[in-house]
């Protein structure tokens, strides 16, 4: 079996990038700036934008971080990101979540331009992805689908299974997925026998947030799963996959933690400089 090292995909994207970045600062003698927005002190989001930030510099990006306490009002956030929209040296915007319940999180999300909405979560980014035009794609899916084309160049007439119908995964994945001419189930919840859709696929992409969901029974050999689940237990971080049955029967898998989340972080950066790339034109 393959262990998808997510740490090592991660770290080779970086390298690719910082190259990139610095190609484009000898071509158009600036770099892609990346700005994200922190409201509140919860200890994960100050975890994920501290790595952000970190990994921004590491591959030359311009990086900016905004905080404000948990209180602050929604048109204060709102006026900001309107601001930084007109600032030419921000080509991505990320606003941190979640969000203090004050705060309208799809007003946040519709008043980033789409140009610069680096998570994809905008309604004319969704659209465009369903529809296969341009666009930026939300960073979890998009680092998933690299590491299964790593696995497996061409997926012309597979067949996949996605668990989970979330907008921040299971769809955008599902869209990936379409674009290589998979064919593709999207399970959730109320699936009738998810073991037997399961068993159908050659690949699995498990992101539903109910631990060690997919057992090694579900799972049909030389299939590549994917976990993107990360849920906490009593014996510690585990996913939506069990482990130790599916890696005797996968061809590949990804490890939790160290599997798809390093990923996420570095297709942010790639986000940022495509919205870079794309502004320049």
């Amino acid at each position: 079996m393959i262990l998808i090292d997510g740490k090592k995909a991660a770290a080779e994207l970086r390298e690719e990038l910082k190259q990139e970045v610095a190609d484009l600062k000898t071509k158009y003698n600036k770099v892609p700036g990346l700005t994200v927005i922190l409201i509140g002190d919860m200890a994960p989001s100050q975890i994920y934008v501290r790595n952000k930030e970190k990994s921004a510099i590491e591959v030359g990006l311009k990086s900016e971080v905004i905080k404000y306490p948990d209180t602050v009002e929604e048109k204060i956030v709102l006026e900001k990101i309107e601001e930084l929209n007109n600032d030419e040296t921000v080509s991505g915007i990320l606003v941190q979540l979640p969000l203090p319940k004050h705060i309208d999180k799809q007003k946040v999300i519709e008043t980033i331009t789409p140009s610069k909405d680096v998570d994809g979560f905008h309604p004319m980014n969704v659209g465009n992805l369903s529809s296969g035009y341009e666009s930026s794609v939300p960073c979890t899916p998009l680092g998933c689908y690299l590491m299964i084309k790593k696995i497996e160049p061409n997926l012309s007439g597979k067949k996949a299974v996605v668990v989970g119908r979330s907008n921040l995964n299971g769809k955008p994945m599902t869209q990936l997925l379409l674009k290589e001419n998979c064919t593709v189930t999207i399970t959730h919840s109320r699936t009738k026998d998810l073991k037997a859709e399961c068993l159908e696929a050659d690949i699995i992409v498990a992101a539903v947030g109910i631990p060690e969901l997919v057992k090694g029974d579900w799972v049909k050999k030389d299939a590549i799963v994917i976990d993107v689940g990360i849920n906490k237990t009593e014996n510690g971080l585990v996913g939506d996959v069990a482990f130790d049955e599916v890696s005797k029967v996968a061809k590949a898998l990804t490890p939790v933690p160290g599997g798809v989340g390093p990923m996420t972080i570095a297709c942010l950066l790639k986000n940022t400089v495509e919205c870079f790339k794309r502004s320049q034109k």
